[in-house]
């Protein structure tokens, strides 16, 4: 808990940090400047913790759902939450027909757990209790706040560099000294969003193991998960899923990953926020009884 409460301290406020940093190099570096720009960090934490949910759920068209809806489903979820020691979170099941999933909110008692149409529609019942186990660890362990705030960071200074790279293109040919430079600007454009993408990286893929390991020994066994990170492995290659990259990190498996293979492959690789399924899958195995 407490390992989790410093990696959420240290991400936002070093996201916060380069939201204040990108903006004072397109106001020059003034006081103004800097001030708008720890202006746009604090609401960007301050609506990212109280809407994350919100935006999580729109981006995936997702709609939540009551007991009569899905039965079967909702009533395995609430089984898991019971089992571990969580209040029952809101349910939710978005269109998308690749198979994933993935949980939102503030905190537990204001979790939203969400699968696929395509999850629920092409895979066994055991491994779609290994992936909601998953997503419930990710509640129990309080993670789940520090992806939806990153990800509503990284997009703003996404924009914010956007705004620099137009400023530089089109910023006319003003002489004054209070100009912001405007290699500096362009610079800031390149490599903001970069630095924003390496933050998330760093946290991302221990939260993937985490979660792993806490839906086995949830459920006695890592087999079903690991059965359905192979399943979804082979299927999100058929059914690529069209979501904004600073969401993709909340997923179970990275929906984007087959739009990004190809001959960018290793530098997507480099990249991911989700560890190698291979791996997990793996450790896993590893941690489960053989089975008979």
């Amino acid at each position: 808990m407490f390992k989790n409460t410093m990696k959420t301290t240290v991400l936002l406020a070093a996201m916060g940090g380069l939201i204040v940093a990108v903006a004072g190099v397109l106001g020059g570096g003034s006081s103004t400047a800097l001030a708008i720009g720890l202006g746009i960090a604090l609401v960007m934490v301050g609506g990212s913790y109280w809407f994350s949910d919100k935006l999580a759920l729109a981006s995936a068209r997702a709609k939540v759902i009551e007991r009569a809806d899905a039965p079967e489903f909702y009533d395995m979820v609430e089984s898991l939450a019971q089992r571990a020691g969580l209040p029952m979170p809101r349910v939710a099941i978005s269109p998308s027909p690749q198979p994933n999933a993935f949980a939102t909110g503030r905190g537990p008692n204001h979790a939203v757990v969400c699968a696929t149409q395509g999850l629920l529609s092409s895979m066994p019942r055991h491994e779609v209790e290994g992936v909601m186990a998953h997503e419930l660890m990710h509640v129990k362990h309080r993670d789940i706040l520090i992806g939806s705030v990153a990800a509503a960071i990284a997009t703003a200074i996404s924009y914010i560099a956007q705004m620099a790279m137009f400023a530089t293109m089109f910023g006319g040919g003003r002489d004054d000294e209070d100009r912001p430079n405007p290699i500096a600007m362009l610079l800031t454009a390149l490599l903001a969003p970069l630095a924003a993408s390496l933050i998330q990286m760093a946290v991302s893929r221990s939260r993937e193991f985490e979660a792993d390991r806490g839906a086995a020994e949830l459920l006695g066994s890592g087999h079903a998960l690991a059965d359905a990170l192979e399943r979804i492995e082979v299927l999100a290659a058929r059914t690529p899923m069209q979501v904004a990259p600073a969401q993709a990190q909340a997923y179970i498996h990275n929906p984007l990953n087959e739009l990004q293979r190809g001959r960018n492959a290793g530098m997507a690789k480099l990249f991911s926020t989700h560890p190698a399924t291979e791996e997990r899958i793996a450790r896993l195995r590893a941690m489960s009884p053989q089975r008979v």
